[in-house]
């Protein structure tokens, strides 16, 4: 899987170690990454709504067995 780029062999330790930082465990670590993008601000008023779809939607990748990473972009 592509995240295994990230967290996979001995010279990736350091990046398995700021993924244990976060509070990953051993067993989430070894699951797909999928990142989610969000606009979510309090300044645009169609966006506002956004950190509820969020959150939605990293609960749908975790019931699907993956480990969601949000971060926020602008809208």
């Amino acid at each position: 899987m592509r995240s295994d780029v990230t967290k996979v062999g001995r010279e990736r330790a350091p990046h398995r170690a700021l993924l244990k930082a976060t509070g990953l465990c051993d067993e989430e670590i070894r699951r797909p990454f999928i990142g989610v993008v969000n606009s979510c601000n309090d300044f645009i008023p169609g966006h506002i709504h956004l950190d509820r779809l969020g959150e939605a939607v990293k609960a749908g990748i975790r019931s699907a067995g993956g480990v969601p990473f949000e971060f926020q972009t602008i809208g």
